[in-house]
């Protein structure tokens, strides 16, 4: 105990600290759980799978997973060919994007020039 100014600091206020400083996740990813999903991650890479588990961090564990490979000139374009993957833990710090599978459709890209 310290005495200081007329105000008695008992110290309880360093656990009160503590329990605001505890991140929260940004994204409530309950609602996908058991769903099916797509994420993409840092340097291109996709994959999509059975959302198992996630936590604060955004680290994800999914069942049944498949990559989508990349074309090796480009690898920011995604081919036809897919891997499976199984049972992955995605790590938090590299995941970009996280859709559902259902309800996503690909567009062409307004921004490119059409042919005509």
């Amino acid at each position: 105990m310290t005495r200081g100014y007329g105000v008695l600091n008992t110290g309880s206020s360093q656990g009160d600290q503590k329990e605001k400083k505890r991140k929260e996740s940004i994204l409530d990813l309950s609602k996908y759980l058991e769903k099916n999903i797509r994420v993409k991650f840092a340097g291109g890479r996709e994959c999509a799978g059975t959302l198992k588990g996630y936590d604060p961090l955004l680290n994800l564990v999914l069942d049944n997973t498949t990559e989508f490979l990349r074309d090796p000139d480009d690898p920011y374009k995604l081919m036809e060919d897919t891997r499976m993957l199984g049972l992955v833990v995605c790590r938090g710090t590299t995941v970009v994007l996280i859709c559902p599978v259902d309800g996503m459709e690909s567009i062409a890209n307004p921004f490119v020039a059409q042919d005509g």
